[in-house]
């Protein structure tokens, strides 16, 4: 096939995506103004629901004005020649080809940043602050993406390089040992991000010994459960919003408790949330994620494979050649359908596990403490309680509300 075939392939890519994804985000708000079901009447009074739409609406409309300059950017940068312009920058330091590759990121890494920031500092200091959610510092919020472009950098460089190596020794097999290395490093993230990577941005601190941890305790006694380490972390230095989490597993296991979700909810709602994080393990929901993430990075970086060599895609975003990086490049545009599949497969499944976490807090705990704890978080964070299904589909990990209440509401099995 030709270069102008594949220049063409990419920006119709490009241009359906874009079209789709206002199509869908247009019908989920279409959806804002429905009537609440009667289940969910008591999560708002009439100046919260209020609030609650006009949250939604700017939501929305700031959504259309990022995603637009972000598809003309590309658009922009693609037919002007920008990825050849970026190329030939990082082969002017006369670098071996893995330091071009590196340089070559790197820029687009740091102009991606550079070009997002205003939007990122408009969401959070302008529509967060506005609706009573941010709680950040501007000394926090650059804090914060500096560690983050620094973090990218020097992850993505180890990765990135070690992956450029790969495909100069082995050249197609290189895929098999890039899919080696990334499993390796999920899964040391997955037993160690708490300790290495949240300690840069959070403060955790164990659970104080008090009402909560005995109920805890108790509870996780109950059903067989040791868990040692169960940790709360500063999220009320950025947000209102409240969060749990579970992480790691065997020794490494551990409880993350925010502490906007302490101050918002009762014990017994966050005993029976809890019991939802620590249904993820019993039902072994964590290690089904790390297997089908595994087999979904092994089959792209096969078909990246076949793709990264070939110099008419190379041609097709305005270079003469093929390389690693340009081949990378292009995979990700051509890639991109298939992406959006797996993805949508992909939160089909995490709303199945969102269902069984849920059965076994409702058989282990209580379905009327799950439910409280679920209606007051969704009132905190001004949820959606009425989105389009299409919508919840193609980008929900978790059921909606409605859902979940119904769910919890049916006998117990």
């Amino acid at each position: 096939m030709h270069a102008t075939f594949y220049y063409y392939l990419i920006i119709g890519l490009i241009v359906a995506h874009f079209i789709f994804d206002k199509y869908i985000s247009m019908l989920n708000a279409k959806n804002f103004s429905n009537k609440i079901p009667d289940i969910l009447n008591d999560i708002y009074d009439n100046k919260e629901y209020l609030k609650s739409q006009e949250y939604k609406k700017t939501n929305y409309k700031f959504g259309i004005i990022t995603s637009t300059f972000s598809f003309i950017t590309i658009l922009l940068f693609i037919v002007l020649g920008g990825f050849n312009i970026v190329d030939t920058l990082a082969k002017s330091f006369l670098l071996n080809s893995i330091g071009t590759s590196l340089v070559f990121f790197g820029i687009l890494l740091v102009a991606n940043e550079l070009i997002t920031l205003p939007f990122s500092y408009y969401q959070t200091f302008f529509i967060e602050a506005q609706f009573g959610f941010n709680k950040s510092s501007k000394t926090t919020f650059w804090l914060d993406k500096l560690k983050g472009l620094l973090l990218g950098i020097i992850f993505g460089g180890i990765i990135l390089g070690a992956i450029n190596w790969f495909y100069i020794q082995t050249t197609q097999l290189f895929w098999i040992y890039t899919w080696a290395l990334i499993t390796g490093f999920s899964l040391l993230m997955n037993l160690f991000y708490a300790q290495l990577i949240v300690p840069i941005f959070n403060k955790q601190t164990p659970l104080e010994a008090g009402e909560l941890k005995e109920a805890i305790t108790k509870f996780s006694s109950n059903i067989g459960f040791s868990i040692d380490h169960i940790y709360v972390i500063n999220g009320s230095k950025r947000s209102t919003k409240a969060n749990a989490y579970f992480s790691g597993f065997g020794s490494q296991k551990r409880i993350t408790l925010y502490d906007t979700l302490i101050n918002d909810l009762t014990t017994e709602e966050i005993v029976a949330v809890l019991a939802h994080e620590i249904g993820h393990y019993k039902k072994k929901h964590i290690i089904y994620n790390m297997i089908l993430s595994t087999l979904v990075t092994g089959v792209s970086l096969f078909i990246l494979s076949l793709f990264i060599g070939n110099d008419a895609i190379a041609q097709a975003l305005g270079l003469a050649s093929a390389s690693f990086h340009i081949g990378l490049v292009a995979f990700g545009f051509l890639y991109a359908p298939i992406s959006e599949l797996t993805g949508i497969l992909m939160h089909y499944l995490s709303r199945k596990f969102e269902y069984q976490a849920d059965d076994f807090a409702k058989n282990t705990y209580s379905n009327t403490s799950l439910i409280s704890a679920l209606k007051t978080l969704s009132k905190k964070s001004l949820s959606n309680l009425t989105p389009h299904p299409w919508y919840v589909c193609i980008h929900y990990s978790h059921p909606t509300l409605l859902e979940r209440i119904n769910n919890l509401k049916k006998e117990q099995d």
